[in-house]
This record gives C-alpha cells, sequence and structure tokens, in this order.
C-alpha cells in the first residue's frame, strides 16, 4: 500500500504505540475495524534489537497474543500512565487487538481502574476464551488471525459509560487533550466534583489524565507524520513554554521530541507498517 494511503488510515487511530512498531523483525501489520469500540488489530515478528522497548499512555486497553509454538500465552494490558518498559521475546510472533481510547469491555472481568499499569491472563477473566486463544496462537497468517478474533467478538458489547463521561471524552478528543477542567463544566453542566467522580467510576482515571494522556499521542502522530516545529506543537497542545514540552514528552515518551524524532526516521517507521 502506498506510504500516503497508509498515513491516511492511521490518521483515524488515535492511539500509538512506535516502540512496538519499530521493534518488529521485519513488517509491522495493522487492520482496522467495522467495530467502533476497538481500534485496529495489529501483528508482527520480535526482532533482536538491544534498545529497550516501551509502551506509552494510549488510554487503550490491549490483548496481546505471544503466539509461540512451545509456550504460547494472551494478556490483557491497561493502559501505561508513563512510559513503561516492556519484554518482548525476539523470533516470537504476536498479534494484539487494541480498543478504542477510553472503551472498556464488558466481557472482561476486570475493572478499568485494576487493569491501569498492569497485565492479566486473558484466559483468566476473558469468558469461554480457550477456543479463540487457540486458533490465534496456531494459526499463522494474520488475517485469519483477526476473522478468528471478530467471530469471538461478535455480540460482545463495551462497558456502558455515562452520558457525561462519552461528553467530555469526545470533547477531549476534539481538541488533542488541550483541555481545562472548568471547560467541561461549561460543555456538560456539571461540576468539576461529579466530572472527576464519574470519569474514576467509568474509566478508572481522571478527566486531566486522560487529557494528557491525549496530548501525548497528539504529539507523536505530529512527529510521526508531519512536519512541524516543537515550539508551535507546544504551543498547539496548550503548554505553556517549550521546556514544559520537552520535559513532560520525555516522561511519557522515555525520549525527548528530537529524539524521538530521529529513531522514527533511522527505524523508518511508516515504512514497516503494512495496512492490510
Amino acid at each position: 500500500m502506498p506510504k500516503q494511503t497508509i498515513v491516511n488510515h492511521l490518521a483515524r487511530i488515535r492511539s500509538k504505540q512506535p516502540w512496538m512498531v519499530m521493534s518488529a523483525a521485519d513488517e509491522f501489520c495493522l487492520a482496522g475495524s467495522d467495530h467502533p469500540t476497538i481500534s485496529h488489530y495489529y501483528g508482527f515478528e520480535a526482532g533482536h534489537s538491544a534498545e529497550p522497548i516501551f509502551a506509552i499512555p494510549d488510554g487503550c486497553v490491549d490483548i496481546l497474543f505471544d503466539c509461540d509454538t512451545t509456550s504460547p500465552k494472551a494478556e490483557v494490558y491497561g493502559t501505561p500512565m508513563e512510559a513503561m518498559q516492556i519484554e518482548l521475546i525476539p523470533e516470537h510472533r504476536y498479534f494484539g487487538v487494541r480498543f478504542a481510547s477510553g472503551i472498556m469491555p464488558d466481557w472482561l472481568d476486570v475493572s478499568a481502574k485494576d487493569l491501569i499499569e498492569q497485565h492479566v491472563s486473558f484466559l483468566s477473566v476473558a469468558t469461554e476464551a480457550e477456543q479463540v486463544f487457540e486458533a490465534i496462537v496456531r494459526e499463522p497468517d494474520f488475517l485469519s488471525q483477526v476473522a478468528s478474533f471478530k467471530d469471538y467478538f461478535n455480540g460482545k458489547k463495551a462497558r456502558h459509560f455515562s452520558p457525561l463521561t462519552i461528553a467530555a471524552l469526545q470533547y477531549i478528543f476534539d481538541h488533542n487533550g488541550n483541555v481545562r477542567i472548568d471547560e467541561l463544566e461549561v460543555i456538560t453542566g456539571y461540576t468539576t466534583r461529579t466530572i472527576q467522580r464519574q470519569f474514576l467510576s467509568d474509566l478508572g482515571f481522571s478527566p486531566k489524565v486522560f487529557c494528557r494522556i491525549v496530548r501525548c499521542q497528539s504529539a507523536v502522530y505530529a512527529i510521526n507524520h508531519k512536519e512541524i516545529t516543537f515550539s508551535d506543537m507546544a504551543c498547539d497542545l496548550g503548554f505553556t513554554d517549550q521546556s514544559h514540552f520537552l520535559k513532560e514528552f520525555k516522561k511519557l515518551v522515555s525520549a525527548t521530541p528530537l529524539a524521538y524524532q530521529d529513531r522514527v526516521k533511522q527505524h523508518t517507521y511508516l515504512d514497516k507498517i503494512h495496512y492490510c
């Protein structure tokens, strides 16, 4: 698929895990989803890089299958709050399902709060999951893995959020996370205390934390796909100054914006992505 077409597809994906893409031995397969609660599916073989691999804040729940032929496993991961080092085993094939940012699958027997910065066995929290687990870890073809998960997922739903949380989430997305809590009071008609309480109940974290996550993802997307100065980016995302932006970016992505930009170019980020 031409690079510009890939960029157009990726523009619809709010959640990025760039270190995972760059850790792939060869291509990193992506497939979109026609279901609103799933952001996308992905698959890759882990490479032998000596560089650490980080998960960055994305507000998402992932199900990651390690399709090793001798010791396969699948785990459900919650979002990290800051850059968190993860372990991928070289030459192991991985298949992942990333739910849309802010979505909590209702059929997983675990709370949103308990998943933050944690991971649990997929088989221990998902109902009737043995068959789809076996189908995915034994299947070498990425699109066949996607089809297997879709069959399993058919009829399942996301956890219901309050209309208040839904309205606040949409506003935060629309403004790339550059949102003050008093703005949410105006657009929802509720007090800060009520908004925060409802967010914690639905998502497990506060509106301020979610704004931070969305700003982080917006900055990563801009560096991956656009030509923009860091000072302009800091201003667009509502940081008080460039120094504050640089410090925040390094904490959440584990690299300065310049170092991250150099890594993206060095590892030909877009060239690794194969959109199926």
